[in-house]
């Protein structure tokens, strides 16, 4: 067992070191025990039909969305057609499934798809029940604002900085700007909405999905100061028949994060590059 790599990863995901698995010769990915069965292609069949189904997200830009004549664009549809092509030698050998958020897991558990490339942020729980793999990006909470007189994290004291009810990101903003009044948002649209009539000076929230809103709506800027740090994670099926295909997978993460292919990529889409 890589115990190097092993303790990397349980640093960031917070995770018992002891629950991970080498899953290739050059890095580690999570995987823990559970008690059902998983059910996805295994490499093999992948191999005999001659392409991968992969789930994504069409209304996520810039990671997954559909462009003026309606093809899919971003990173992590990048992402899948260079692993389709790597891992079956087409570059054509992919089917994409747009999938809602809700469904980004269970379309692995229930065989509708292989893969899931959907902005799945590795976490424990998750964890439990797929496997995840190296990191492709690194996500994180951003503020977001349209006001001049804002430019760092110390000009939101005593101001209203809206946020998505329950989420992590409330304890970062509270972390970074304690003074700050949060305003509790159901959705991104309606930051957006109390954003733009000034209601709060700023909206807090991830990078990946704050990018296209700044890309949609160039009044807006971002703030320098990243407030979190999120691996990105393609979901793959547990059990050891898929061994092979999380194996390639990662594989080909792991090279085309040393070859900085991702990282050039990330850029071209105008996402921020967060280190791990």
């Amino acid at each position: 067992m890589n115990h190097r790599c092993n303790r990397w990863l349980a640093l960031r995901l917070k995770i018992n070191p002891l629950h991970l698995v080498l899953s290739a010769t050059i890095f580690c990915v999570i995987s823990f025990a559970w008690g059902f069965m998983v059910s996805a292609a295994p490499m093999p069949e992948i191999q005999r039909r001659g392409y991968l189904n992969i789930a994504v997200k069409d209304n996520l830009r810039p990671l997954g969305f559909r462009d003026t004549e309606g093809n899919l664009q971003g990173l992590e549809i990048d992402l899948a057609k260079r692993l389709a092509s790597d891992l079956l030698g087409k570059p054509d050998a992919v089917k994409l499934q747009p999938v809602a958020n809700r469904d980004r897991l269970s379309v692995v558990l229930d065989k509708k798809v292989d893969l899931a490339i959907a902005r799945v942020t590795a976490t424990e729980s998750r964890a439990r029940i797929v496997s995840l793999s190296f990191p492709y990006y690194y996500d994180g909470a951003v503020i977001v604002t349209k006001d001049a007189s804002v430019s760092q994290l110390s000009d939101l004291e005593n101001r209203k900085i809206a946020v998505i009810k329950n989420s992590s990101t409330i304890a970062q903003v509270r972390y970074y700007v304690p003074k700050a009044k949060l305003v509790g948002v159901n959705s991104y649209r309606e930051g957006r909405s109390l954003t733009e009539n000034n209601t709060v000076v700023a909206f807090a929230a991830d990078a990946s999905v704050i990018t296209g809103w700044v890309q949609e709506y160039p009044q807006y800027r971002i703030l320098p100061t990243k407030l979190s740090t999120e691996p990105l994670s393609v979901v793959m099926p547990k059990g050891l028949q898929y061994d092979q295909l999380r194996r390639q997978v990662n594989q080909a993460i792991a090279q085309y994060t040393a070859e900085g292919w991702l990282t050039e990529r990330a850029k071209y889409w105008g996402l921020p590059l967060i280190s791990p």
